[in-house]
């Protein structure tokens, strides 16, 4: 169980489908039931079209109806019909993302719970508009990354790629999640993934956290 102090934490992952969305919704939900007031927020939605599918998951997660944040548009501020990356999403539909809103959404949900979880869309590289990627976003605004990964194979790769990209933009690295939900494609990367990326946070992170969530299936759908 991860310890988080009060404020605002961004979740990120090392790749698309690595299940942040799912990290997000344990994590709240171990946080509510160790009695805080806790919060999710998607940075962007894409391909949805009203309504945010990933806060709907969170709160599937955390065991919650909707907040009163969620019908305000506070915990999703931009929502893009087409499933790409925001600055693509943005482009088709005409529109620039409104990075104010989104910030100051946030800002409000830091005032009314001690811990806001920020879900961010992809990886840290993926661009939010032509000249802006995730990672510029987030070290703008100083926020803590808890960086979500597994053991299927290519991860390695990928989590050392995003753990150097967060040396060189200065971004403090919080934790990493380890989601087990390729474990039982192949146990022997896996577990050498696992023990090889620990390594390396301790080294690289020697602050940081490590935490390991099984896989879960929820509405017939591995997460």
């Amino acid at each position: 169980m991860l310890n988080l102090q009060k404020g605002i934490y961004f979740i990120s992952g090392i790749d698309t489908d690595i299940g942040k969305t799912f990290a997000t919704g344990i994590l709240a939900k171990q946080l509510l039931d160790q009695g805080k007031s806790i919060i999710t927020q998607k940075l962007v939605q894409t391909g949805n079209d009203g309504c945010s599918e990933d806060i709907a998951k969170h709160r599937q997660l955390m065991q919650k109806n909707d907040f009163p944040e969620d019908s305000e548009g506070l915990t999703a501020p931009q929502i893009f019909k087409y499933p790409a990356s925001p600055h693509l999403a943005t482009r088709l539909e005409n529109k620039s993302l409104d990075l104010d809103k989104i910030s100051t959404s946030t800002q409000v949900l830091a005032e009314r719970f001690d811990v806001v979880l920020l879900e961010g869309a992809g990886g840290l590289m993926v661009p939010l508009t032509i000249d802006l990627l995730t990672i510029d976003y987030v070290a703008q605004h100083n926020y803590p990354i808890i960086l979500v990964t597994s053991g299927r194979l290519g991860s390695i790769n990928h989590t050392l790629l995003s753990l150097y990209a967060l040396k060189q933009f200065g971004v403090s690295l919080h934790s990493i999640v380890f989601n087990g939900i390729h474990d039982a494609q192949d146990q022997v990367i896996a577990q050498d993934t696992r023990q090889y990326l620990q390594q390396k946070m301790i080294t690289m992170f020697p602050q940081a956290q490590w935490l390991d969530l099984p896989y879960m299936i929820v509405d017939e759908t591995i997460v």
